[in-house]
């Protein structure tokens, strides 16, 4: 049985493909499309995809789209309709885009795909992102939290989920204007997701964070890792402003404080005067950031007293959001779990990819593993969607978990080696694999910033080991030198280290050793996908400074053999030649790009860069012609 799922038209537009419940491939629109965050109609990613598997559009059985279109209308209808007078010009705007394409999903799948009706389906959002996790994860049962920014209604929901329970009902329609068939909650079904507890709209953790995420002149549904990445550099000292804005239940629930806030009546901007009020001045897009502790290179120009207390102020806003929201997710997963007794947890939704409260949920609840899909955000709900029709609504047996990352296209060396031939593009091939990791090694020990390209790409927003930029994580100049002079960003970003995941523990506290919590088997998995941020041991943090975030902190990537060899055995033997198995590890784009995915992406982004070599499969571009190996 062939099932597509989709979802798109909001950010980050995606397709994926189940064959019989397993997944078979998965991208995000912007891959192929090379608009980041591409919210279209995802056409290529679905061409991808039936290629992929060597399939028509009349081969599937059904495709099913991530939410209700319906019932989002009917939130947006009657906000917009509550704010009249000042929403005027908003409704306006809604009703032309709504009427004229968003309201008629089916009949835009139906005339994409050429497929009838009767085999378009519509799961709803938050039961989407549940799906992803719990069906993707080798748990048998398990709690749920959903959070976001907000689906049809629901901005975050708590429920459980299981595989081998008895099952007589289901909440997927062919009409996407039925609404959700009530559920009895507390009879065991199987292969069943239970909701029994949501946030609504406009009270939402995920637009919450996104009004600070522009406060401080970062880009909405595109800038809130910065926020993180910025609140290291700061102390919480705002928390009571914050709580201003949040009344927090001891459950995890909470109400916002509207007059702060404009999302829910204006199209771009998300805070309002009172918010200002509170909070002063937003921090200008544009403005360089620098406190105490950031390095600004080799800008000639010196900061000022005055320029370093203001980002000061806005470093320590960005640590009481992200304090405020990490003491929401952990009262929520509390209660989850006294609600449902169960050890276990899957996490979804775009506030799950918030890798440091993921950490402190492990750390702090009593949830011994956690499970989170790669793409935990409104991409990953293409393929929640699709195994919730196959699970949930026909009963069918699990037989997959999601271990590794790489469901997005391949090219192989004859495909690499065509496009540098036909670009006439200096090359050197190295047939032997360990010869290759030998002479890769050897010039990240020499300082130099390799372009990896290996494999099919990545699924999700994370770079774990085919399309990478990769660096010496011993040399604490590399921070700069990567950040600046090859990816031309912020100087406060941190960088990721990919460790071996047989030697994580004697680098991260992640683990038995260090008898914080429990580690077992599962709790691998958010680590192999870098959601989540772990302390560096301290006296291993002069030993990988380039990796070591302001905190003391690094959000690492576990390399497992099993699941990516080749990455695997590159990291295995720097080790061997340094001491330390850790590389430093970003994705391979420059500021506002996606991730490359072609050779000819991976070129162009290796030449518009300071890159220094661009490792593609078994040839390498910018070797020196005295090497070795040439």
């Amino acid at each position: 049985m062939n099932i597509l799922g989709i979802s798109c038209f909001y950010h980050d537009a995606a397709a994926a493909l189940i064959q019989d419940g397993v997944l078979l491939c998965a991208s995000e629109e912007e891959r192929f499309s090379r608009k980041k965050h591409d919210e279209g109609f995802p056409s290529l990613a679905i061409d991808f995809c039936l290629k992929k598997a060597g399939l028509t559009p009349q081969d599937l059985d059904y495709v099913v789209f991530y939410e209700k279109p319906f019932r989002k209308f009917e939130r947006l209808f009657l906000t917009l309709l509550s704010g009249y007078p000042k929403t005027g010009p908003v409704f306006r705007d809604s009703m032309m885009v709504w009427l004229g394409s968003k309201l008629w999903i089916k009949s835009l799948i139906s005339e994409k795909l050429n497929i009838p009706n009767n085999k378009i389906l519509f799961a709803d959002h938050h039961l989407s992102h549940a799906a992803s996790a719990l069906y993707c994860s080798p748990f048998e049962e398990a709690a749920i939290l959903t959070v976001d920014g907000v689906g049809e209604w629901s901005t975050g929901t708590l429920g459980r989920g299981a595989a081998d329970w008895e099952k007589d009902s289901h909440n997927v329609t062919t009409e996407s204007t039925e609404t959700p068939e009530k559920k009895n909650i507390g009879q065991k079904r199987k292969n069943e997701i239970e909701i029994f507890s949501e946030m609504k709209f406009p009270h939402s953790l995920g637009l919450l964070y996104s009004a600070f995420t522009a406060f401080l002149g970062f880009e909405v549904n595109e800038g809130e890792y910065k926020v993180m990445g910025m609140a290291p550099y700061g102390r919480p000292k705002y928390v009571d402003k914050v709580y201003q804005l949040v009344r927090l239940y001891e459950d995890g629930s909470f109400e916002l404080d509207m007059r702060y806030f404009t999302y829910h009546w204006h199209r771009y901007k998300t805070f309002g005067k009172k918010f200002e009020t509170l909070f002063g001045a937003p921090r200008h897009p544009k403005a360089r950031f620098v406190t105490a502790q950031t390095s600004l290179y080799d800008d000639p120009i010196p900061p000022t007293p005055e320029e370093i207390e203001k980002n000061q102020y806005y470093a320590d806003i960005a640590a009481s959001i992200q304090k405020v929201t990490e003491e929401i997710l952990l009262k929520m997963a509390k209660h989850l779990h006294q609600k449902t007794g169960l050890d276990k947890l899957c996490l979804a939704g775009g506030v799950a990819l918030n890798s440091v409260a993921n950490y402190r949920i492990l750390k702090e609840t009593p949830f011994k593993d956690i499970y989170i899909q790669p793409a935990a955000g409104d991409a990953g709900g293409a393929l929640g969607a699709a195994l919730y029709v196959y699970h949930a609504c026909l009963n069918k047996p699990r037989q997959f978990v999601m271990e590794h990352a790489y469901w997005g296209d391949t090219f192989d060396n004859d495909k690499i080696k065509s496009f540098l031939k036909d670009n006439h593009i200096d090359h050197v091939y190295i047939e032997d694999d360990e010869k290759l990791m030998d002479q890769v090694v050897q010039m990240l020990e020499e300082g130099k910033v390799i372009g990896w390209y290996q494999g099919a790409f990545e699924w999700g927003p994370r770079a774990l080991g085919n399309r990478s930029i990769l660096a010496d994580p011993r040399r604490a100049d590399m921070k700069d030198t990567i950040n600046i002079k090859i990816k031309f960003r912020e100087p406060f970003r941190p960088f990721a280290p990919s460790v071996l995941a047989e030697k994580a523990a004697e680098f991260f506290e992640i683990g038995s050793t260090n008898n914080q919590f429990p580690m077992t088997n599962y709790v691998h998995y958010p680590f192999r996908y870098m959601l989540m941020v772990a302390p560096v041991k301290k006296e291993k943090q002069s030993v990988i400074p380039a990796v070591t975030h302001a905190d003391g902190t690094g959000r690492l990537q576990t390399v497992h053999k099993e699941t990516n060899p080749r990455y695997h055995r590159l990291v295995e033997k720097f080790g061997e030649k340094t001491g330390v198995p850790v590389v430093l590890n970003t994705s391979f784009n420059l500021k506002g790009e996606p991730i490359v995915t072609t050779p000819e992406n991976a070129y162009n982004t290796f030449s518009k860069s300071g890159m220094d070599v661009l490792v593609l499969g078994n040839y390498i571009v910018g070797l020196l012609p005295n090497s070795s190996f040439y």
